[in-house]
């Protein structure tokens, strides 16, 4: 019982000595994401009935961690235009963001975007969003 009892203190200092290495290795540091936002028009709107209808854009970016909590990040609109207006796909209009201190094992992005249609006085709100984790591109495509 005595052997065994005499090999202790080499193993505590040994675990001591292999703790620190081993914990900055599993912890994860503050890293940065770019988004890169495309906004275009899926059709060329050019019957009569879409003269008098505009679509505006507004785009909100979140870090949300793993108990839940949000913290937005970009709250940006796009000023209203008529459906005409908004670019083809080839000539889109683009924004790049960048996200800093993002700890990908604790957070992920959520990009969600509302596009609203206001025809004439009735408008018509369209959501979607986009979970952006470490391994995903951090492309989004809008279109009109």
């Amino acid at each position: 019982m005595n052997k065994y009892l005499a090999w202790l203190p080499a193993f505590i200092i040994l675990g001591v000595v292999i703790y620190k290495p081993v914990k900055e290795a599993t912890t994860a540091k503050p890293a940065s994401k770019n988004i890169s936002f495309s906004v275009y028009k899926s059709s060329s709107y050019t019957s009569v009935v879409y003269n008098n209808t505009f679509a505006q854009v507004n785009i909100i970016v979140e870090k949300v961690n793993t108990r839940g909590q949000r913290t937005t990040v970009l709250d940006k609109k796009f000023e209203q235009k008529y459906l005409s207006q908004y670019p083809s796909v080839e000539n889109a209009l683009k924004q790049n963001i960048t996200i800093h201190n993002l700890n990908y094992e604790k957070e992920c992005l959520v990009v969600c975007y509302i596009v609203t249609y206001n025809s004439k006085g009735s408008e018509l709100q369209i959501q979607d969003s986009t979970i952006i984790k470490n391994n995903n591109s951090g492309k989004v495509n809008i279109s009109i």
